[in-house]
């Protein structure tokens, strides 16, 4: 997993406008990205992330909201456009966990939010 850290926070509401991205579940778009992940092999999530952590995926499956409820992540991004399903967002909401989905691939996605994170120390 690659991840993007920082010491200064950003929100959900920044992530969604550097990314274009939609929101396609959760309202509090006010919670604070403590730290960026690119994955799509979750035991790279589970072993690298910490909490407050933002995923950025194109896995698209139940076990990615899963995994991110176990890791205590703040958020996961689908990226290349992948929409996920009626179930998997139906498990997002009832886990609490905020879903934005993008058309950038991740390293374009991942690119954006490392620039952003380093421009704003």
């Amino acid at each position: 997993m690659t991840s993007l850290a920082s010491s200064k926070s950003i929100t959900l509401a920044n992530v969604r406008e550097i990314l274009s991205a939609e929101v396609l579940n959760g309202d509090d778009l006010s919670v604070k990205v403590v730290e960026v992940g690119a994955a799509d092999l979750l035991s790279d999530v589970l072993a690298m992330s910490k909490t407050g952590t933002l995923l950025l995926t194109g896995l698209v499956s139940t076990q990615v909201i899963r995994t991110a409820v176990i890791a205590d992540l703040c958020g996961v991004v689908f990226v290349r456009g992948k929409k996920p399903g009626d179930e998997i967002l139906s498990l997002a909401k009832e886990s609490g966990i905020p879903v934005l989905g993008t058309n950038l691939k991740m390293f374009e996605a991942a690119g954006l939010l490392y620039t952003a994170i380093s421009e704003n120390h």
